[in-house]
């Protein structure tokens, strides 16, 4: 049986990124690549692993009720957000979004993504205005990597997208087929 039968990768997109990490993990892996909102949760049980793609959203990974109200057999999830992902803690969204049984179930892999200003809508740009200002309430000294990114990329484009780091999940995956 080939590769491509047992796996299909899902993902649900605002801007881009998560489809364009969405179509690389497709490609490498020579599997079938859906919208999520072009897919039932009743066609996720054909195949023996499910990769789901979400960008972070306020503390949510956009579209994953679409695989946690399914049963997949194996179930390996990537997120795609602005944070650096050496030294974001991930576990309160992953409890957001996940009961404990279910984390102990899925694989997760979190990747970087990017952002353009000019092409938010109207709540992303609010919720960005919001961040900026907290942001630059907190003392210099107090301020993360990431808090500085934000001050001085406020506005423009900004991607941090690397083919690369599939890497990890394409070889997850092929174990696990």
């Amino acid at each position: 049986m080939s590769i491509q039968k047992n796996i299909a990768v899902i993902y649900k997109s605002k801007y881009g990124t998560t489809k364009q990490y969405a179509e690389w993990i497709a490609e490498a892996l020579e599997a079938p690549i859906f919208e999520s909102s072009g897919i039932k949760p009743s066609q996720l049980e054909e195949y023996d692993v499910v990769i789901y793609g979400g960008g972070l959203y306020a503390g949510g990974i956009d579209g994953v009720k679409l695989v946690t109200k399914a049963d997949c057999k194996q179930l390996v999830v990537f997120t795609v957000g602005l944070a650096d992902t050496a030294v974001t803690d991930y576990s309160g969204i992953l409890k957001m979004n996940f009961t404990q049984e279910q984390l102990q179930n899925i694989k997760i892999f979190h990747l970087r993504g990017g952002m353009d200003y000019k092409k938010l809508n109207l709540i992303h740009k609010g919720m960005m205005a919001f961040m900026r200002k907290q942001t630059e309430k907190k003392p210099v000294a107090e301020r993360t990597n990431d808090d500085h990114a934000l001050l001085e990329t406020y506005g423009k484009e900004i991607y941090f997208m690397d083919k690369e780091t599939i890497t990890p999940l394409v070889e997850y995956v092929r174990k696990k087929v």
